[in-house]
């Protein structure tokens, strides 16, 4: 049996690979291999709703691993909606 913080971990892991498939799906690419899409798009997407445990502690992980990139330090709906989130070509 794995010790708690590696199924966290490991959990954490599985959500940001699942973000990062979502963004894909649902953002649009750029010359560079970056995807990108707002926030409030990401937050009303069914899909990662139901795959993502936190969305917002989700895009945290990705943000501090260099996986995405968007501005300021938390994503509120409502607030943020407009804000873009940059998935980057390595990312990709």
């Amino acid at each position: 049996e794995l010790p708690m913080a590696d199924e966290a971990a490991s959990g954490v892991e599985t959500d940001i690979a699942n973000l990062v498939e979502g963004i894909k799906r649902i953002g649009k690419q750029s010359d560079d291999g970056s995807y990108e899409v707002t926030f409030g798009v990401v937050f009303k997407d069914e899909i990662m709703e139901q795959q993502l445990e936190s969305l917002v502690g989700s895009l945290k992980a990705a943000k501090k691993r260099g996986i995405i990139s968007f501005e300021g330090q938390m994503l509120l709906q409502g607030v943020s909606d407009d804000v873009i989130i940059k998935l980057n070509p390595t990312g990709a």
